[in-house]
């Protein structure tokens, strides 16, 4: 006689909750919110960070991050319907920083916390780093006493310039 056993399938679990803060408005921010992942694995991270923000923000293509956060960064990761290119950067972008780009023409750049942060510095930081109308750098928000200027150029180069002439000061709009 033989016996069959058929054991079931073991329970997966159910994928973690995406822990994202995204600023209210369209007003101009140096972070368009936060993210906060829960491990350093890319591959596993980005796909529910890209399927909720491609309805959001239009179909995100393109992807950069620091290497400091990441030991691993694939070249693209697929992310249901399509495939999201990788780039990563050292001295050029803050490694507290993932910057998203989408068909729209259109750029983002969310507040990375490590997957080791605590709960409630996890909150603060989220919070700071949503808020309409910071003007913080993602390092800025870990480190209040930090002088590096990620990114200062780019966001500066945005604002109005002011010109001294004979007594007078005009602003220049860009």
């Amino acid at each position: 006689m033989t016996t069959t056993l058929i054991t079931p399938p073991p329970a997966t679990d159910p994928a973690p909750p995406l822990r994202l803060s995204l600023t209210p408005s369209q007003e101009r921010c140096r972070l368009d919110g936060a993210w906060w992942p829960h491990s350093r694995d890319l591959q596993a991270e980005l796909p529910p960070l890209v399927a909720e923000l491609d309805h959001r923000w239009g179909r995100i293509t393109h992807a950069t991050v620091n290497r400091q956060l990441w030991p691993k960064i694939p070249y693209q990761v697929r992310t249901g319907a399509h495939t999201v290119r990788l780039g990563w950067f050292d001295a050029e972008q803050d490694p507290y920083e993932i910057t998203l780009l989408s068909y729209e023409i259109n750029r983002w750049d969310l507040l990375v916390l490590p997957p080791e942060t605590d709960p409630a510095t996890a909150r603060r930081l989220m919070a700071a780093a949503s808020r309409a109308g910071n003007l913080e750098s993602a390092s800025a928000l870990f480190d209040p006493a930090s002088t590096t200027r990620w990114g200062a150029a780019r966001w500066e180069a945005a604002a109005p310039r002011e010109w001294r002439a004979h007594g007078t000061t005009v602003l220049e709009e860009r």
